[in-house]
C-alpha cells in the first residue's frame, strides 16, 4: 500500500528509477521515450550536468533566505540574463514556484497596477474559453476549461471569457477570411459589455496548449486583439508557461508576431523541469506604475535562489547549444512525419503545431469533424498503446463540449534525427492499434 495521493487514481503507476536524454526507466527496466517532456516541460533533456551542477553548486553555497530579508548573486545574475530575451520593455521579473503562481501573480499585478492609478474599478480579467492557465483558484477562474472548473464552480465566476483562436474548429462565420479581426471584435464587445472602466486585462497563451493541443492562431490574430486592448486602456498578460523557452521554436510564443505585452509569466520550460520555478515578468511601465505602493503579494519559495541558478543554467543552454534553432528544425521534421503518417488515417481530423510543440486531434469521422464520445475513452485508450510501446505522450479531452479527444507531442529539443523518428513511429502505431 502506498500513502502517497497520486494524481493519477484510475491505475497502477510505475516508479521511475532515472532518466537520461529523451529516456525515462522504470523499476523493472523498461525504457519510454519521454515523447512529451512530461507535461511539455522538459526541453533539455534528462540528466544535464549543466543544470544539476548549478543546482548544487547554489545549493551547498546558499540554499534558501526569505525574499523579504535578501536577494542573492543567482537570482539578480539571471534577471538581468533572461530580460535580454523576454519580449517586455525593461522587463522585470517576480519569481515563483511554478506556472499556476506565476499566474496567480500576474492577475494580481494587473490589479496593482490600477489601483495605482487610481483606477479601483478595473476589476475584471478577460480569459478565454477552451483555456488553461493553471488549477489555483484565480488561475481556474479565468481559464476556460469546464471539466476543471466544474467541481469548483461555486467558488468561480468573477472573469469573463471569449472564444479562443482555434483554427480547426473557428466559429468565424467567414473562417478562414479574417479570423483575427473577428476574435478582436467578439474581445471588444467583451470589454464594452463588461464596461471598459471595469477591465484591467486579458490574458491568452500565445499557442493554445493543453487544453487545444497547440492551436497555432492566424497571423492577424494577435495584432488585432492587442489593438483592442490598447485602445480600452486594457493590459495585455501573455501566458508563456507553456510556449516560452523555445518551445515554438522561438524564444518566446509572442515573438513570432512581434507582440509585447504588458505582463508575461513563465515556467515549465525555465528550467526544464530541474527545480519547481517560474516567474511573472512586467515592463518597466507597469513596475514603476506598482513601485510607490508596494505590490500585495509573496510566497515562502517566491525569489528562491537556487531555483534562479538553475534556470539560469538552462538559459545558458539554450542560448550556447542553439537549442532554441534545435526546437524549430526537429519540430518542423516531426510534424513533417506525423503529418505525412497520417494523413489518411480515419480517426486523425488535425495535426497541428508550431516549433517543438505537436498537436493530434482524434476524430470519429474526418469530414464532418464529430469527436468521438467520451464514453469511449479514445485518449486513454492510446495513452495506454502508447505506454505498451514505451512511450509517452500528453494528452487532452473533453474539449467539444465534454466529448473530443487530443493528444500533445513536446519532446526534448536535444533528441536526435534517430529517436525524433522512433517518437512518430510509435505515435503512429499507438493511434492505429486502435483500429481493429
Amino acid at each position: 500500500m502506498s500513502h502517497v495521493f497520486h494524481r493519477v487514481l484510475s491505475r497502477a503507476l510505475p516508479r521511475a528509477v532515472r532518466a537520461d536524454g529523451v529516456w525515462i526507466e522504470d523499476a523493472d527496466g523498461k525504457r519510454y521515450l519521454d515523447g512529451s517532456g512530461g507535461a511539455i516541460v522538459v526541453s533539455l533533456g534528462h540528466g544535464d550536468r549543466a543544470l544539476i551542477d548549478a543546482m548544487t553548486a547554489q545549493a551547498s553555497r546558499l540554499p534558501y533566505v526569505h525574499g523579504t530579508a535578501f536577494t542573492t548573486d543567482s537570482l539578480e545574475d539571471y534577471a538581468d540574463d533572461v530580460a535580454s530575451v523576454l519580449p517586455l520593455d525593461d522587463a522585470r521579473i517576480y519569481p515563483v514556484s511554478g506556472g499556476s503562481e506565476a499566474v496567480e501573480t500576474a492577475l494580481k499585478l494587473a490589479r496593482a497596477y490600477y489601483l495605482a492609478r487610481g483606477e479601483r474599478s478595473r476589476t475584471v480579467v478577460i480569459g478565454r474559453r477552451s483555456s488553461y492557465h493553471g488549477n489555483t483558484l484565480g488561475a481556474l477562474d479565468v481559464g476556460g476549461k469546464e471539466q476543471l472548473r466544474r467541481p469548483y464552480a461555486p467558488w468561480l465566476g468573477r472573469f469573463a471569457h471569449v472564444d479562443a483562436a482555434y483554427e480547426y474548429r473557428c466559429a468565424n462565420p467567414a473562417h478562414p477570411v479574417g479570423c483575427g479581426r473577428w476574435h478582436a471584435g467578439q474581445l471588444e464587445r467583451a470589454i464594452v459589455g463588461a464596461g471598459p472602466a471595469t477591465v484591467a486585462a486579458f490574458i491568452a497563451e500565445p499557442v493554445a496548449g493543453a487544453t487545444l493541443a497547440a492551436a497555432v492562431p492566424t497571423d492577424d490574430y494577435w495584432s488585432s486583439v492587442v489593438e483592442v486592448c490598447r485602445r480600452h486602456r486594457v493590459l495585455v498578460i501573455a501566458d508563456e508557461v507553456m510556449t516560452g523557452f523555445g518551445r515554438t521554436g522561438r524564444w518566446f510564443g509572442l515573438d513570432h508576431w512581434g507582440v509585447r505585452p504588458d505582463i508575461l509569466t513563465a515556467g515549465k520550460g525555465s528550467t526544464s523541469g530541474y527545480w519547481p520555478f517560474g516567474f511573472a515578468a512586467c515592463s518597466g511601465e507597469v513596475f514603476e506604475t506598482v513601485r510607490p505602493n508596494g505590490f500585495v503579494h509573496g510566497f515562502t519559495w517566491s525569489h528562491n535562489g537556487v531555483g534562479a541558478a538553475v534556470a539560469h543554467a538552462a538559459l545558458r543552454r539554450l542560448r550556447e547549444s542553439n537549442l532554441v534553432q534545435a526546437s524549430a528544425l526537429q519540430g518542423e521534421l516531426l510534424l513533417k512525419d506525423l503529418a505525412g503518417a497520417l494523413a489518411e488515417h480515419p480517426t486523425v481530423g488535425d495535426v497541428r503545431g508550431i516549433g517543438s510543440m505537436i498537436g493530434i486531434e482524434l476524430v470519429a469521422d474526418r469530414d464532418t469533424k464529430v469527436p468521438f464520445a467520451r464514453s469511449e475513452q479514445r485518449t486513454e485508450r492510446v495513452l495506454a498503446a502508447a505506454r505498451e510501446r514505451g512511450l509517452l505522450l500528453y494528452s487532452n479531452a473533453g474539449h467539444v463540449d465534454g466529448d473530443g479527444d487530443l493528444l500533445m507531442l513536446g519532446p526534448p529539443f536535444t533528441i536526435s534525427d534517430e529517436e525524433r523518428g522512433l517518437l512518430a513511429e510509435r505515435t503512429v502505431a499507438a493511434i492505429t492499434s486502435l483500429d481493429g
